[in-house]
């Protein structure tokens, strides 16, 4: 039987139930469960695929094509367990479904209501698609006392009840805050918190208390004795150097045998940290390091490029040395004399985005790589945009420019309006709904032998996460292989380029797809590993 544990958080949001809830599933892992996870969102919106990354991060997308929330990235790079579909709910699609009964009928003309309709649906959610796992964990995202996240309070609470107690564990993950002026750090906001959740008929177990300094013993009692709670389940949270800490972090506090406790499961063997402990000494203690540039338009937010950063920290550590990141923003390099800010650099990344503003900026930053042989890892719209510049300055194209950008008979990217996956025909259309119509999700790319990325990979097949609309254009092949574009990866068809790369330079690369979002602290995707080599050897020959 599967058992549940929900988290929760309370009084500010960010406090890191993602981590946490990712954290938890690594140490049960290492206990020898196995385990699944999954965030349960609160906002209207039926995925995140259409909201802007500067408002609600990155989308991270799973192989079978669904736009997920950014924790979902964290599950995976911790656990190593591979996110569905049936990971991320939200409102809007829990509504959704609700309202398609209705109008279907399901409902036998009964007035369909929060509870128990929307309720149901959502513990339906909870235990749907589950394959023998130990444990299922699930987040719920927002802050508790926010009106979105009562119908999923009320789920989980009819679902203990329904599961019994000894199956559902609620951990509650809150703030202590530090007043300078009183010298103390503050219960009262834990206190109220676990209140808000009282109300709703939910009774934590275990409170995970964020702080910036360790919690004295005497205000631990004061927590547990307020909130309900035994003492030794008041774990303090605090800050550290790196999330990849967090574990061991978490272990030494005694989180995971709280909860084997709580369930009445052995507490022993101890779990094995020490793979965890080798990543957070070698982010302590790095050889070396390197400055990537990464020239992309969302850098307002960097939560819009969460597994870009994570991923270069893994090539950081496979490498030995310290990755220093350099975000500029993209609109920079639009003005006259902008280009200092790339030198002395030892790799510069374009990630991927939508819409023309600040894609000039970029293709400049694409040139300066090409022309100053500085590695160059562009990533979905960055290896489109590398192509512009190739066949703009090199292959006699110089009005090269893509279709997202408006109508042109020089569009050497353009729509993609069907393409097959799996056995199936997908069809889009250009004035169709944007939200999940892109090419999404897992696909087979072939390489070719004698590249560059054939030697990284060191196979003929592989398969990656993709998240565009638009691709590059095949008819322009010949304009872009006298620009010195080598089409390393394609499509098994041959019709859709998804790898490029430049023989006259140490380390060019271009892929269409998201090779950040299978990259692992644990197993470092191998075109990170390869780009920050390349930047180490840069930085050596300086």
């Amino acid at each position: 039987m599967t058992r549940f544990i929900f988290i929760t958080g309370g009084v500010v949001s960010s406090l890191g139930k993602g981590i946490a809830s990712a954290a938890l599933g690594t140490l049960l892992q290492a206990r020898g469960y196995k385990v699944r996870l999954r965030k349960l969102d609160p906002y209207l919106n039926v995925d995140p695929g259409t909201m802007s990354p500067t408002q609600h991060g990155e989308v991270f997308v799973t192989d079978d094509g669904a736009e997920t929330d950014l924790d979902l990235g964290h599950y995976e790079r911790f656990t190593g367990v591979s996110s569905r579909q049936s990971d991320n709910v939200t409102s809007g699609r829990i509504y959704s479904t609700v309202i398609a009964k209705e109008r279907h009928g399901d409902y036998l003309g009964g007035t369909v209501q929060v509870i128990p309709h929307v309720t149901d649906e959502i513990k339906d959610f909870i235990r749907a698609d589950l394959h023998g796992e130990d444990f299922c964990l699930c987040e719920i995202g927002g802050t508790v006392g926010d009106i979105e996240s009562l119908p999923f309070l009320e789920a989980i609470r009819q679902l203990r009840n329904e599961e019994g107690t000894e199956n559902c564990l609620f951990i509650h993950v809150t703030l202590l805050p530090f007043m300078k002026s009183a010298g103390e750090l503050k219960t009262k906001p834990t206190q109220h918190s676990v209140k808000e959740l009282l109300s709703v008929g939910i009774q934590p177990e275990i409170l995970l208390c964020r702080a910036e300094r360790s919690i004295p013993e005497n205000e631990r009692k004061k927590i547990a004795l307020f909130c309900n709670v035994k003492l030794e389940c008041v774990i303090e949270a605090l800050d550290v150097e790196t999330i990849y800490n967090v574990p061991v972090k978490y272990h030494e506090q005694g989180f995971d045998e709280e909860v084997v406790k709580y369930f009445k499961l052995p507490t022993e063997p101890k779990p094995n940290l020490k793979p965890w402990m080798d990543i957070v000494k070698r982010i302590r203690e790095p050889e070396g390091e390197v400055t990537i540039a990464i020239v992309g338009k969302y850098t307002s937010l960097l939560d819009s490029y969460k597994s870009l950063s994570e991923a270069l920290t893994h090539g950081g550590t496979a490498n030995n040395v310290k990755v220093n990141l350099k975000w500029l923003d993209s609109q920079v390099f639009e003005t006259p004399d902008a280009m200092h800010h790339l030198e002395g650099v030892d790799g510069i990344l374009v990630p991927g985005g939508f819409g023309e503003r600040g894609t000039e900026g970029k293709i400049k930053a694409a040139q300066f790589a090409r022309e100053n042989k500085i590695p160059y890892f562009g990533i979905c719209f960055g290896m489109q945009l590398a192509v512009i510049e190739a066949a703009r300055n090199l292959g006699g194209v110089p009005k090269a420019t893509s279709s997202e950008f408006g109508p042109s008979d020089h569009a050497v990217i353009g729509l993609m309006t069907e393409w097959t996956k799996g056995d199936q025909l997908e069809v889009r259309k250009s004035n169709g709904d944007l939200g999940g119509t892109m090419r999404l999700g897992a696909y087979p790319c072939k390489l070719a032998k004698g590249t560059k990325v054939y030697e990284i990979y060191g196979t003929e097949l592989i398969h990656e996460r993709h998240r565009h609309r638009y691709e590059v254009n095949i008819t322009y092949r010949p304009q872009f292989e006298k620009a010195g574009l080598v089409f390393a990866g394609m499509s098994p068809d041959g019709q859709l380029p998804e790898i490029v790369e430049r023989r006259d330079h140490p380390w060019f690369i271009g892929v269409q797809f998201h090779p950040e979002l299978k990259s692992k602290p644990l197993d470092p995707h191998p075109l990170f590993k390869s780009f920050i080599a390349a930047a180490v050897q840069k930085s050596r020959l300086v």
